[in-house]
């Protein structure tokens, strides 16, 4: 078969569905790739594993008609040109202006993947982030009436979509592990020696937590001055994004440190102990926590849709309320305190990685939902089944 996967970033397509793309691939399928950016590493990685990759335009954020215009022409005419079987759209824009497309060139089984709701599904009194809610779901509830399934990553998410009028009742709506995480890639790593250092991966976005992750930083250093708050991530041009003065002011207070971005994040969940995640965003099934899990690392996260799902209460982690940086404090001073937690912690965060969230399983479940693999679950879940039970919550019975 031929199938295209559109994304809205051309990294992610190596860094979350490499894996998924090479299974197609290796399945003898011809896999087609489109995000906005000319990337050369990423081209040459497609390559390699036998994936075309194709540009298309798209501004990752904002809502300019005349941009998403363009994305929908350009969608149009690949469809057109490619006639896929399968076309699998991820992340919001992907999915709306993809399944527009599908929609009006017909022929394609379109699925759609809701890696997590974003920033216009965080709660917010605003007039205007409500606003932008309901045209979204408008758009999104009628980009994806017709598609084949629609993947989420947690429960949560099914139940605002469903909410927002996005799906229907009887819609085929599948829960997966996230993108899963490739257990080899990320091997379980021996905690490090001394104080603990904890790590944030992110976007550098309010919602994020940041301004949590920042004052629990200031209050566990007053009292244990060895430990370490270091922070790692893109500044985002995304409406909550944290500014540039205000990094320089928690770096030049000595609270935070932080390291940049990078395309490897391995060398630094090496050197860490605790993996901090205090989001308020409407997080999917957040990749960076599968990370730090399959590394060995204890794990501070919110009690929030997506976080939630990663945490055992008191076996690899602890869950804190949203926007309470004295809970992430509290939780941050318990390593601080016994140094021994997060080693031990942090094996049991391994366990729960290798048995929940392996990309394999990840990936089984989507080809076989997709029709792309052999016994394929596609007629099960087009009438309205999962195909496979979901993973549990692990939180469930922390509450």
């Amino acid at each position: 078969m031929k199938v295209v996967v559109v994304a809205s970033l051309a990294f992610s397509l190596v860094n979350f569905r490499g894996a998924l793309l090479a299974a197609m691939a290796a399945a003898g399928h011809e896999v087609i790739a489109c995000a906005p950016e000319e990337d050369a590493a990423v081209r040459a990685a497609l390559a390699r594993i036998g994936v075309r990759y194709e540009r298309i335009p798209m501004e990752r954020a904002g809502l300019g008609l005349k941009a998403d215009l363009a994305t929908l022409r350009a969608l149009v005419r690949l469809l057109r040109a490619e006639r896929p079987d399968v076309l699998l759209a991820y992340t919001q824009k992907p999915i709306v202006y993809g399944g527009l497309a599908s929609r009006i060139v017909k022929g394609s089984r379109f699925y759609a993947m809701v890696s997590g709701l974003g920033y216009v599904f965080t709660e917010s009194g605003s007039l205007r982030r409500r606003l932008l809610r309901f045209l979204v779901s408008r758009l999104y509830g009628f980009a994806i009436r017709h598609a084949r399934a629609v993947f989420v990553f947690n429960r949560d998410d099914k139940a605002e979509m469903l909410r927002h009028h996005i799906v229907r009742p009887d819609h085929a709506v599948i829960q997966v592990a996230g993108s899963g995480v490739d257990l080899a890639h990320y091997p379980h790593q021996p905690v490090p020696e001394g104080p603990p250092v904890f790590l944030l991966i992110a976007r550098l976005l309010r919602d994020k937590g940041l301004a949590e992750y920042a004052e629990a930083a200031r209050a566990v250093r007053a009292r244990y001055p060895g430990c370490r708050f270091r922070l790692l991530g893109p500044i985002d041009p995304n409406p909550s994004g944290i500014s540039l003065g205000e990094l320089n002011a928690w770096r030049d207070e000595g609270v935070i440190d932080y390291l940049g971005e990078t395309r490897d994040v391995r060398p630094h969940l090496a050197r860490s102990s605790v993996f901090v995640l205090p989001s308020w965003y409407r997080e999917g099934l957040p990749r960076t926590i599968l990370e730090a899990m399959a590394t060995g690392r204890a794990i501070i996260t919110t009690d929030a849709p997506g976080c939630r799902e990663t945490v055992i209460v008191g076996e690899n982690g602890f869950l804190v309320p949203v926007r309470d940086g004295g809970a992430v404090a509290e939780a941050a001073m318990r390593f601080a305190e016994d140094h021994a937690l997060a080693a031990r912690m942090g094996r049991r965060s391994r366990e729960l990685a290798e048995a929940h969230f392996s990309v394999e399983r990840v990936n089984r479940l989507l080809l076989a939902t997709m029709g792309l693999a052999e016994n394929s679950a596609s007629s099960e879940v087009a009438a309205g089944h999962e195909a496979t039970p979901p993973p549990a919550r692990l939180a469930g019975e922390a509450g």
